[in-house]
């Protein structure tokens, strides 16, 4: 396979740990990465929204991406970092273990999510990719947050 022949195909992610899994998303919606801050906590916010920091005169939402995901509360540390995301005209940090690559994929390359996985899974993995040894679930941005979106819409 020729990848210069399907280059209009191609798309570019950010592939980032959860613990033991890898994740990605289109690097198009990435403004930027940063090192953790601890968030200013809301009261009656979804238990996976940390709070919001102050971003350059902005108000940010934090989203715990792991406790979106189904995987616990995320107990922040230094290594951990926030991917500022642009959701429509909302920016959302998303809280990752770490960031892992730059991957350039092809539409061929990313595999639908299998029948038997749960409707939680189907929510918010848009396909899977396997790539290198790794098995890369790609995450639907807009279909992981779209309560925080309304809310602050």
């Amino acid at each position: 396979m020729n990848d210069a022949a399907h280059t209009h195909h191609g798309r570019e992610l950010i592939s980032f740990r959860i613990g033991a899994q890898e994740f990605c998303v289109d690097i198009m919606a990435v403004r930027e990465i940063r090192g953790w801050t601890a968030a200013t906590a809301l009261p009656q916010s979804p238990s996976y929204v940390r709070g919001v920091i102050n971003l350059r005169g902005a108000v940010l939402p934090i989203v715990d991406l792991p406790n979106r995901l189904g995987y616990g509360v995320s107990e922040p540390t230094a290594r951990h970092v926030i991917i500022v995301a642009q959701i429509g005209t909302q920016f959302v940090g998303l809280l990752v273990d770490a960031v892992s690559d730059i991957l350039t994929v092809t539409d061929d390359m990313i595999q639908p999510v299998p029948d038997i996985a749960p409707e939680a899974v189907k929510a918010f993995v848009q396909g899977l990719i396997a790539m290198d040894g790794r098995m890369i679930s790609l995450i639907g941005l807009g279909r992981i947050l779209p309560d925080v979106v309304q809310e602050a819409a």
